[in-house]
């Protein structure tokens, strides 16, 4: 059951991906993942594929994992014709935080350069990070791509898959201590991932506390967040502050929370910093035996996507699918 459905999800992607020819950019081009999940988009008409890397090193590193990434279109900052435009255009977005010399050297790293081809319509989406850090995906993604209107921070979640069974939890990875304006956008915003993904966002606002039960200001914070997104979004189905267990087994919850929609029925997680988030997720992960697809960035103005530095082939392609079915 499993496999049935966390490829019926994949398969939905694939098919609106299909029809929509939208393109993904890879920053490690030549990173044997990145080339097999390449060549199977390429493979099944699912995205236009731009590789960034030297063109010989991409083709070489192809032919010795033998992927056929016919089709792909090869980048190299070093010689892209178009690359004292992308210097200008840079400057212009730093608006004086960094010199042409800076933007220079910066676009001359894969991450940047990237960011910038979707900044600048060359592409619709970025995935990235099979070889470096979450900051050094989210930093050009701030910086150039920018917030969506309305949205003052990025957030994170996590979607889990096991068997029939699917979860989103949020932020998981980019906001270390979020404050109560930032824990309301991620709480908006991972009820939105989640419906792309087909769950009925049940969300709870996590805490240490159930309705007062204990005190802090992780406690007020989560519990003054719950009360603004349920003020400004009527349509969610959200509670808090919830115990974990208040919020996931129904005699519990019910005893805490009478009455609740939301409290023993959850399948959305707002956690009160990244220690419990990134520790919630990776239990669920490792010891509940859920796959985790993530970390999932909400709230720019274009789809960047992260990549662990341990994730497999399968993980990549089914990221570049996420990713570009957030456009």
């Amino acid at each position: 059951m499993e496999v049935v459905f966390c490829m019926s999800i994949f398969e939905k992607f694939e098919e609106k991906l299909r029809a929509e020819s939208k393109s993904i950019v890879f920053t490690e081009g030549t990173d044997a993942r990145i080339l097999s999940a390449a060549s199977r988009l390429l493979a099944g008409k699912t995205l236009r594929v731009i590789l960034l890397g030297e063109p010989e090193a991409v083709k070489k590193a192809a032919a010795d994992g033998n992927f056929d990434i016919t089709g792909a279109e090869i980048v190299d900052p070093a010689s892209y014709e178009g690359f004292d435009e992308m210097v200008a255009k840079m400057v212009e977005l730093r608006k004086g935080k960094m010199t042409e010399e800076q933007c220079r050297a910066a676009l001359a790293k894969s991450n940047y350069f990237g960011t910038m081809l979707v900044k600048m319509g060359k592409a619709d989406c970025l995935l990235g990070g099979a070889t470096y850090s979450t900051a050094d995906t989210v930093r050009p993604a701030l910086q150039l791509i920018k917030c969506r209107p309305g949205i003052k921070s990025v957030s994170s979640c996590f979607i889990l898959m096991r068997g029939e069974e699917s979860l989103a939890m949020g932020d998981c990875a980019i906001n270390i201590d979020p404050s109560e304006d930032e824990v309301v956008e991620c709480t908006v915003e991972t009820a939105h991932t989640a419906r792309i993904f087909g769950i009925d966002p049940h969300v709870a606002l996590l805490s240490y506390s159930t309705k007062g039960s204990g005190q802090g200001d992780s406690v007020d914070k989560m519990r003054s967040a719950t009360e603004r997104v349920k003020a400004a979004h009527p349509e969610l189905k959200v509670d808090g502050e919830l115990q974990f267990d208040a919020a996931v087994a129904p005699e519990v919850g019910q005893l805490k929370a009478p009455g609740s929609e939301v409290a023993g029925y959850a399948n959305t997680f707002i956690f009160p910093d990244i220690n419990a988030g990134n520790i919630g997720y990776k239990i669920a992960q490792r010891l509940g035996g859920f796959e985790a697809y993530g970390p999932i960035l909400q709230g720019l103005n274009a789809p960047i996507n992260d990549l662990s530095r341990g994730c497999n082939a399968e993980e990549v392609y089914k990221m570049a699918l996420v990713t570009a079915a957030l456009i």
